[in-house]
């Protein structure tokens, strides 16, 4: 879709605003699908800004986020609840940038609108599993009770959670560009949307490794009780940096897991058409910083600390940008780098 001017500004500038990181995934997409791509993630950003903004109340973020999902399914929405939203959100919202994206959501909304059926059919339906994914995840950790650790509970739960979140999003994001890139319309879709869905929870959970410290102070525990339980520990003792030592053996586990799905990730990226260079750019970044972050957990030696979060430099970011980029997205440099920091995770 061909967007006026002034809508290709506004996603940009919001789009840059609240992720750089993901505005250069956005930049170097196909333009028959960035405009697409664009606006489904900044439904699901602001969908994310309404689950953890300031001091809303529980109930007041779960009314927000249903009436938003409402919203984004309706061939003619209410403006007034749209801007009913905006009101009681922006009000306690301190980040200036995610205060704009929330004050731009009903020009989201337009551009939505001239989106085809298809399209919108799909960008609503994402967005239904993402915000899904977000009331599952205010239910169960409740933000009212932080200084207690809640934590999911059976495998199932976290099987759900990686889907609903960030696997779902393989799966639109393979429906979109079959549909709309000629290289991708003659792809094997019910053989690669599992595997699309199985490079998000793959990215999700070196997200979740990676934040885990954090989240503990915060009262979320996403590894399962049922995990823990193997290892003798309940959530509450993962507060304790000297628990690190019984619980690496399941961290490393997780660890496996996580590089089980982001290999299945590499696979995908590697069947995309060479021709369709900025579709296998735009999959290769995420899976080579998600490798690379996964290799420095993996030998992290303070993985229960809060001052020793694990992040990749911008520096290394940037090397990994212009060593695929410069090559054109090329096989043999990409899986060189994915197979070097595959190998030094232990």
């Amino acid at each position: 879709m061909s967007l006026s001017p002034s809508d290709r500004v506004l996603l940009s500038d919001v789009l840059k605003g609240v992720s750089r990181s993901f505005y250069l995934t956005l930049a170097i997409l196909p333009q028959a699908v960035r405009a697409q791509i664009g606006v489904a993630y900044l439904f699901a950003r602001a969908a994310d800004t309404i689950a953890d903004t300031g001091e809303l109340d529980d109930v007041v973020r779960l009314q927000c986020l249903q009436e938003l999902k409402q919203q984004i399914g309706k061939d003619d929405p209410s403006w007034c609840q749209i801007q009913k939203i905006q009101a009681q959100v922006i009000a306690t919202q301190s980040n200036p940038d995610e205060r704009r994206l929330l004050e731009k959501l009903e020009q989201c909304f337009r551009i939505c609108l001239g989106f085809n059926h298809f399209d919108r059919a799909l960008i609503t339906h994402v967005v239904s599993v993402l915000i899904s994914g977000m009331e599952f995840d205010l239910q169960k950790f409740p933000k009212k009770n932080s200084r207690v650790v809640h934590a999911l509970q059976d495998i199932q739960d976290f099987e759900y959670y990686t889907y609903a979140v960030a696997g779902c999003v393989g799966e639109f994001w393979t429906k979109m560009t079959c549909a709309h890139l000629p290289g991708m319309r003659h792809w094997e879709q019910s053989t690669m949307i599992p595997l699309g869905i199985r490079f998000g929870k793959g990215l999700q959970m070196v997200n979740i490794l990676r934040d885990l410290p954090q989240d503990l102070t915060n009262g979320r525990c996403y590894i399962p009780t049922e995990l823990l339980e193997q290892v003798d520990l309940s959530p509450e003792q993962l507060l304790d940096p000297s628990s690190a030592k019984a619980f690496r053996p399941l961290f490393r586990q997780l660890i496996q897991e996580a590089r089980d799905h982001l290999d299945q990730g590499w696979r995908y990226a590697m069947a995309l058409p060479r021709l369709e260079v900025r579709l296998r750019l735009a999959c290769m970044w995420p899976l080579l910083i998600g490798i690379r972050t996964l290799q420095a957990l993996s030998v992290s030696q303070r993985l229960l600390q809060v001052d020793q979060s694990v992040k990749i430099t911008r520096r290394n970011v940037y090397g990994i940008v212009a060593a695929t980029g410069l090559t054109g997205g090329c096989g043999y440099v990409g899986t060189a780098y994915w197979g070097y920091w595959r190998k030094r995770i232990v």
